[in-house]
């Protein structure tokens, strides 16, 4: 069975939550308890995630696939290129 991922609005509701609870006193710990995850989990969130709103995230996974996309279109490209050159120089 896989692990269950958490989406993106579900990220930033649980972080909202978290926040409240600890503006009415609860520690960082009691916070992450209480919204079901580890407290590393709570502050990796927090930094990918912290203060934006769902159509930001949105934005960023759409930009993030696209960079991923255009990585591998150039690393492709790039290893033709190479294979070209020792082909032109007779080095096959």
């Amino acid at each position: 069975m896989g692990k269950k991922g958490h989406g993106p609005e579900e990220i930033i509701g649980k972080l909202r939550e978290a926040e409240v609870l600890m503006a009415k006193g609860a520690t960082t710990a009691e916070a992450a308890n209480a919204i079901s995850v580890t407290e590393q989990t709570y502050y990796r969130w927090r930094r990918e995630y912290g203060g934006m709103k769902v159509d930001q995230v949105r934005r960023l996974k759409a930009l993030e696939r696209e960079n991923q996309r255009l990585r591998r279109a150039v690393s492709d490209l790039t290893l033709d290129k190479v294979i070209l050159t020792e082909a032109a120089r007779g080095n096959y």
